[in-house]
C-alpha cells in the first residue's frame, strides 16, 4: 500500500476546506495511506487566537491519530515556530532560532512515519514547514518530494527566511506544481521542475447536488471564502441593487455599512457550501488588495464558480482573461454597478467546465501519474 504525507497549516477535520484536504480525500480514494501533518502550530500559534484551536489540537499534538482506515492525523505541536516579528531588527534576532524549527518535535514524527514502511510520497503546502524539506530528505531519500503552491508566500507576509528558504529550494523538488501563471513564470526562473495544475473540484460533489437553497425569484450573489474581503464593494454593491441578495460565506461578521440584502452565514462544511455556489446568479471573488493579492486570480473558488457556469465580479486587479469574468475597480461605485449589471445579465453555461481537473486526476499528477486505485 502506498504511503503519501501531506505537510499543511490547515487541521484535517476542519469545517475550513482547503485544497490538501481535497488531496488527502482524493488520495484515500485512491488507495493510498494517507497521514496529514498540520504544521506548523505552537504557543505563538496559541497566542494569536488561531482558529486551528477550535479543534482538540491540544489532545493530538504530537501524536498519530488514527481517523478511518488508512487515513491519519498528526499535529506538529512546537514551542514556537518561523513567524514574523513585523520589525527588520525581530525578524533578523529571530532568525537563529527559526532556523532550528526543523529539529524540533521531528523525531517522533519521523518513528510514526517509519511504521509499516516508509512514505514514497511527500506533499509540502506554501508554508513555515518548508524549512524541514532538507531533514525529511535525508531520512527518506527515496521518496518523492512535490511542492504543491497553495499561495505566494511573500503574499501571506512570512517570515523572511520562509521566503528565502522558498527561492533556494525552488531547484530540489521533484515537482513544483503551481496553480497559476504568474506562480508558473516566477518557479521557471527560479530553476525548478514546475508544471502548471490549476485548482482542482470536488466534480461528484458539485454534479450529485440537486437542490437549490435560494428563491426562484431572486438574483443572488455569493462569495465564499476565508480572508481578504472587500468590505466597500458589498456597501456599494448592495445599495445600488437592493432587489438583489448577496450572500457570504467564511469567517466574517457583519460589517455595520452594509445594507439588509446583505447575508453573513459564516463558516460552513463544503457539502452545505455548494448548493449557495452551484445555484448562485453570480459568483463574488471580491478580495481587498495587498501585494501579492494578484494570485488569487485563478483561486480555488474562481475554478469552483466556473465549474457551475456563474460569471463571476472580481476587482481589475484580479485579472485573468477568463470569458466569466466581470471587472471593477475598487471603491469605485460606477464600475461596480457596471460589473453586476452585466454578470447578472451575462447567460450563465450549464455545461460544466470540460478542462477542470478532479482532485484524483491532480493526485496522480502529483504522484508522478503513480497512484491509481490499488
Amino acid at each position: 500500500m502506498p504511503k503519501v504525507v501531506l505537510f499543511s497549516y490547515h487541521y484535517l477535520r476542519s469545517k475550513r476546506r482547503a485544497g490538501f484536504h481535497w488531496l488527502a480525500d482524493a488520495y484515500w480514494r485512491l488507495g493510498w495511506e494517507v497521514v496529514f501533518v498540520t504544521a506548523p502550530i505552537s504557543y505563538l500559534s496559541w497566542l494569536r487566537r488561531d482558529h486551528r484551536f477550535r479543534y482538540p489540537v491540544w489532545q493530538e499534538a504530537n501524536r498519530l491519530v488514527r481517523v478511518e482506515e488508512r487515513l491519519y492525523s498528526y499535529v506538529l505541536f512546537t514551542l514556537v515556530h518561523p513567524a514574523r516579528t513585523r520589525l527588520i531588527l525581530g525578524d533578523r534576532l529571530s532568525e537563529p532560532l527559526f532556523r532550528a524549527y526543523p529539529y524540533r518535535a521531528l523525531h517522533r514524527l519521523f518513528s510514526e512515519l517509519e511504521v509499516g514502511g516508509a512514505p514514497e510520497l511527500f506533499i509540502f503546502e506554501s508554508t513555515p514547514f518548508l524549512l524541514a524539506y532538507h531533514r525529511l530528505r535525508s531520512r527518506f531519500p527515496g521518496a518523492r518530494y512535490v511542492y504543491r503552491v497553495s499561495d505566494d508566500v511573500r503574499f501571506l507576509k512570512l517570515h523572511p527566511l520562509v521566503i528565502a528558504e522558498e527561492e533556494h529550494l525552488a531547484p530540489c523538488w521533484d515537482l513544483v506544481s503551481v496553480p497559476t501563471r504568474l506562480m508558473y513564470e516566477r518557479f521557471r526562473e527560479l530553476g525548478a521542475r514546475v508544471e502548471l495544475h490549476p485548482h482542482a473540484v470536488a466534480k461528484d460533489l458539485f454534479d450529485s447536488c440537486m437542490t437549490s437553497p435560494y428563491d426562484p425569484d431572486t438574483v443572488n450573489l455569493v462569495f465564499v471564502g476565508t480572508s481578504h474581503l472587500d468590505v466597500e464593494f458589498y456597501r456599494l454593491g448592495a445599495s445600488l441593487f437592493p432587489a438583489y441578495r448577496f450572500y457570504i460565506v467564511g469567517p466574517f461578521n457583519r460589517h455595520p455599512s452594509w445594507p439588509e440584502n446583505v447575508r453573513v452565514y459564516g463558516e460552513m462544511p463544503m457539502r452545505e457550501t455548494v448548493p449557495y455556489i452551484k445555484f448562485a446568479n453570480v459568483g463574488l471573488q471580491t478580495r481587498s488588495y495587498s501585494p501579492g493579492a494578484e494570485t488569487l486570480a485563478d483561486s480555488l473558488k474562481v475554478v469552483q464558480y466556473s465549474y457551475c457556469g456563474l460569471p463571476i465580479v472580481a476587482p481589475d486587479f484580479l485579472y485573468n482573461g477568463r470569458l466569466n469574468m466581470h471587472y471593477y475597480i475598487p471603491g469605485d461605485a460606477e464600475s461596480i454597478r457596471c460589473a453586476i449589471a452585466s454578470a447578472v445579465e451575462q447567460e450563465r453555461c450549464l455545461t460544466p467546465a470540460q478542462n477542470v481537473l478532479s482532485w484524483e486526476e491532480l493526485a496522480r499528477k502529483l504522484a508522478g501519474e503513480r497512484g491509481a486505485s490499488r
